[in-house]
């Protein structure tokens, strides 16, 4: 199914250009959506599970919440709000900055680990359906979508 019959338009667009930008924020969506019901489960959002991720990739070092914000997808969470939860469900621990006393440093515990490394086989057969398109194609979207965010006013 193509885009316009996804969305129920009943008229065309003015060019491929608005196409795009409408076929990009609808596949966001969608895709937000597939997270959504794959996270459910673990009890973890997927600003929760990036976060989680970002703190994976610095094990055993911890981040600080400036170093986990510079490095999120989604820009526009808390992540000092998301860090909470996680610590709350015993996902990430907080500890004193020996660099910085009045800062907090963030370290994912194991049973983080453990969660990531359980949500993973999910994520690998939700990631093995996108395997049906070339991947000469899919280079070809990615070369694409880093252009369009060079782009300048």
């Amino acid at each position: 199914m193509g885009l316009e019959e996804d969305i129920k338009q009943g008229r065309k667009f003015k060019n491929e250009y608005e196409k795009l930008i409408v076929n990009l924020i609808y596949t966001n969506s969608w895709i937000s959506e597939q997270q959504l019901n794959m996270f459910k489960p673990f009890g973890i959002s997927s600003a929760q599970y990036n976060v989680l991720r970002i703190l994976r990739g610095h094990y055993p070092k911890p981040c600080t919440i400036n170093s986990i914000i510079d490095r999120m997808i989604d820009r526009m969470s808390n992540a000092s709000r998301i860090v909470d939860r996680l610590e709350a469900k015993g996902l990430v621990a907080r500890e004193v900055c020996l660099v910085d006393r009045r800062a907090k440093d963030v370290l994912i515990t194991q049973k983080g680990l453990d969660l990531l490394n359980e949500i993973e086989v999910s994520s690998k057969l939700w990631m093995e359906r996108f395997e049906k398109i070339n991947e000469d194609r899919i280079k070809a979207a990615n070369n694409l979508l880093d252009e369009l965010r060079t782009l300048q006013d």
